[in-house]
């Protein structure tokens, strides 16, 4: 029998080893991710937590790639009116009125039914000793305590955790709330937490601070499971996850590629074009997605046939400013094996810390995902009980003409991660291995700041001169940052070439690493 082979990729150096222990325990791709995405909820807390979503695609050695949807819905007590009268005509961007019930933990169940080798408390020990023995606090949170101080100081919770004595953690961060929580998930299962003490003490904990979530939101709580969404680019098939995720916005700019004659070398095609898709993806994705068992929309094809007409005409400077989006705090793993099982999971607490809300007797922090609700009740994204909001997260995989795994991509990166998986598949497509592909510097569509035009493009320092002057000649307004931002998203991508070979690479721009194991 030849030994397994097994890669995988994170955005902490710590989340990719629990992967490789997995692996070594004779676990295989699910249970190498799952162990990495356990893990990041204790050692990276501003991006992922339990109070969190989890959007995952995975393959089985048949073929079959399922999407995994464990986005959270509105508690049953949330209501438009009355929202609308407390806070206007948009939702806060932070507290408890932005909660929604926490998907992730059901989402590992779901992803584990799918084939896991390991029991279920195997996923959950690497992230209790992290927990309860403390880690080293990562670059990347030591600069979110910087940025959200005030937020966490305003939370009891996150204080005690975070900034035991007034001063924020700089070396080793210790959780033994949240160390609990895990033990216990580990041994009773995920059903400790929608139905056991675990989503008692949360449920109880945020009705104390406002947030009317319940026992019965929790118990009511289902991950959807569907056919992933694709297209094909360049030879190749890319999936990815269907409404009320923005996956469609990567699959319109692909499908695009196709009709302008660009598939079979797709990485030739001009940045100014790119933008544009990029742009186009960011407007349908903010005014159409929804939770599509509450409204039917087309984001697949709105517009699509204007769009590309569009393509041949000059653009002009745009007029349209926007709000501020958020960064996204998120994580994606990235993991396969040579036994055919394939996974990118992707995470999040949508904005840094979430809601900015840790419910102290759980050590559990909670997501601001609620705050992506509309409040215009014509919106078809209005806020309603037990609808999921739109949402950022989208993984991806890209298949060969016969089936075959060639890349596992995640990303964080918010309302750009579209344009980062576009821009790394294609340099993945032109030939680069996964470090240089993760690597490459690289540039978004969208306003980071209130009042930017919405087709602002922020590029990093190093990005090539010509691509800067293409953009710059169609009109879009520059802003440039320095390289290698997180600002600009963390990307882990594995790649399986036509014999077999494993490589894979993780994102500079985060705490991470990238590892092939054989067993």
């Amino acid at each position: 029998m030849s030994p397994t082979t097994g890669a995988i990729a994170s955005p902490h150096s710590l989340a990719t080893r629990a992967g490789e222990e997995a692996f070594r325990a004779g676990g295989n791709a699910l249970d190498a991710a799952l162990a990495a995405a356990t893990a990041l909820t204790v050692v990276y807390p501003h991006n992922t937590a339990l109070g969190g979503d989890l959007v995952a695609l995975v393959r089985t050695p048949g073929g079959t790639i399922t999407c995994v949807n464990a986005t959270g819905t509105a508690p049953a007590a949330r209501d438009l009116a009355a929202l609308r009268a407390r806070h206007g005509d948009r939702l806060p961007e932070r507290g408890p009125d932005t909660i929604t019930v926490p998907g992730a933990v059901r989402g590992w169940e779901a992803i584990r039914r799918h084939g896991a080798a390991l029991d279920w408390a195997a996923q959950f020990s690497a992230a209790i000793g992290y927990a309860a023995d403390g880690v080293p606090v990562a670059r990347s949170l030591a600069a979110a305590f910087v940025t959200d101080r005030a937020l966490l100081e305003a939370d009891a919770g996150a204080r005690a955790v975070f900034a035991p004595g007034g001063e924020f953690v700089r070396e080793r961060l210790t959780q033994p709330r949240l160390a609990e929580s895990l033990r216990a998930l580990a041994a009773s299962g995920p059903g400790e937490f929608y139905e056991g003490a675990v989503g008692a003490a949360l449920a109880r904990g945020l009705q104390g601070l406002g947030c009317p979530l319940t026992t019965d939101d929790l118990a009511r709580y289902r991950v959807r499971e569907t056919a992933a969404l694709s297209a094909p680019l360049g030879g190749f098939r890319v999936h990815t996850s269907p409404p009320n995720t923005q996956g469609f916005a990567l699959l319109r700019t692909v499908r695009a590629l196709t009709e302008l004659g660009l598939a079979a070398e797709p990485w030739t095609a001009p940045a100014a074009v790119l933008g544009r898709l990029f742009h186009d993806g960011t407007r349908v994705r903010d005014t159409l997605l929804a939770d599509p068992d509450f409204a039917a929309t087309d984001v697949e094809n709105d517009g699509f046939a204007d769009l590309l007409a569009s393509l041949r005409e000059p653009r002009g400077a745009a007029t349209v400013s926007a709000p501020a989006i958020p960064r996204g705090d998120t994580v994606g793993v990235a993991a396969a094996d040579s036994s055919g099982y394939a996974v990118s999971i992707i995470q999040s607490v949508f904005d840094s810390f979430g809601a900015g809300v840790l419910e102290p007797e759980t050590g559990i922090i909670l997501q601001n995902r609620g705050s992506s609700f509309s409040l215009d009740p014509g919106s078809p994204n209005a806020i309603a009980p037990g609808k999921r909001p739109k949402h950022t997260l989208m993984p991806v995989l890209v298949t060969t003409g016969d089936d075959r795994v060639r890349w596992v991509t995640s990303t964080m990166g918010g309302h750009g991660q579209p344009q980062i998986h576009a821009q790394v598949l294609l340099r993945l497509l032109a030939g680069d291995p996964p470090q240089e592909a993760v690597s490459a510097p690289r540039w978004v569509v969208g306003a980071r700041a209130d009042g930017q035009a919405s087709d602002t493009v922020h590029h990093e320092a190093d990005l090539a001169p010509a691509v800067v002057a293409n953009l710059a000649a169609d009109d879009f307004p520059l802003r440039e940052v320095p390289p290698r931002t997180e600002f600009l998203g963390h990307t882990n991508v594995v790649s399986i070439d036509g014999e077999g070979a494993f490589t894979a690479g993780s994102d500079p721009r985060s705490d991470g690493s990238a590892a092939v194991v054989r067993r």
